[in-house]
């Protein structure tokens, strides 16, 4: 019994502990700390930005008062601090019980975008902030599942203040996906499995229509049926190709297709480049033509294009013309 009398006494004081950066004002006539001013100080944590007090304090909301007047607005605000702290998971975790104990509350759908966004960031990389990455090389796991909680938000909510952002998002998300398909596809090209490079570029074409991949996903299926001497599969994406994405590389100014230009541009192997060119291996197919159809990528070069040209015209003023 002792322990148990010690372990209660431990308790209370934790609470009390938690409690006391409460002021005075914000007890009522019995002593007692009232869920509203105990609220009403989470919210000047949370304007502050000092998430981790806000998170600490939103916990001790929700265990002194679970079914208090401010409950529930408390669980919602819990996502969005510990999303703000960069704790993905524990945001995830957070919108994922909100949405199970309440289904239809009126502002569940921000449990779903805040999900959707913790889901997009753990998708990310540490570097992305500080660096130009290709997000598409890594793995698209938690991109696949926040595509799947923006596309559940926005079926069953469209009419939601975060459905427009939702919808912007879920474009890029795509667009990620598709690419993400190629590169699977340049893999296979380098094991010697065309079979599955073809079927890689048909699920583009047929999964991701009107994405920047889709023109690299049929050069992909041609690439592949000539190097399996499926010649007579080649016609229909060539045609495809040819009408839709005539500025494609792979593609000579007849309309023909140039098998050897995809094999050109694959910049060697890694034991070629190692070697400087004392290894040679054969050069797989590589298809990469974001640079001509998806338009981040054009205008991420048409920016460093810019800031390249203003640092070489900031040095030849400091210079006086001495360097160009």
């Amino acid at each position: 019994m002792w322990l148990i009398r010690t372990l209660n006494y431990i308790f209370l004081l934790i609470v009390l502990s938690s409690c006391a950066w409460l002021s005075e004002d914000v007890e009522d006539d019995q002593g007692m700390v009232t869920e509203r001013d105990f609220y009403e100080k989470i919210q000047e944590s949370l304007s502050a930005n000092n998430w981790s007090l806000a998170i600490s304090n939103l916990q001790l909301l929700e265990s002194q008062f679970p079914f208090g007047n401010y409950a529930e607005q408390g669980q919602l605000e819990l996502i969005y601090a510990h999303y703000k702290t960069n704790d993905y998971e524990s945001s995830i975790a957070a919108a994922d019980r909100f949405i199970r104990l309440h289904p239809q509350h009126k502002n569940v759908d921000y449990a779903f975008y805040v999900k959707g966004l913790s889901q997009i960031a753990q998708s990310e990389g540490f570097l992305d902030n500080y660096m130009p990455t290709d997000a598409s090389m890594r793995d698209i796991g938690d991109a696949r599942l926040a595509f799947t909680t923006l596309s559940e938000l926005i079926e069953n909510y469209p009419d939601s203040p975060y459905a427009f952002d939702a919808r912007q998002r879920l474009i890029s998300i795509r667009n990620r996906m598709a690419r993400a398909e190629i590169h699977v596809a340049n893999y296979y090209f380098t094991r010697g499995a065309y079979m599955a490079a073809a079927n890689r570029g048909k699920y583009v074409v047929e999964n991701f229509q009107q994405t920047p991949a889709v023109p690299d996903g049929l050069a992909v299926m041609i690439q592949a049926y000539k190097l399996l001497s499926l010649d007579d599969l080649i016609e229909n994406p060539l045609q495809i190709l040819n009408k839709n994405y005539p500025e494609h590389p792979s593609l000579n100014d007849d309309g023909t297709f140039n098998f050897d230009h995809a094999v050109a541009n694959s910049n060697g192997g890694i034991l070629d480049r190692l070697s400087l060119g004392l290894i040679q291996r054969e050069n797989p197919p590589k298809f990469d033509s974001r640079e001509i159809f998806d338009k981040p990528t054009i205008e991420g070069k048409k920016q460093k294009r810019n800031e390249k040209n203003e640092t070489s015209s900031i040095l030849n003023r400091i210079t006086f013309g001495v360097v160009n």
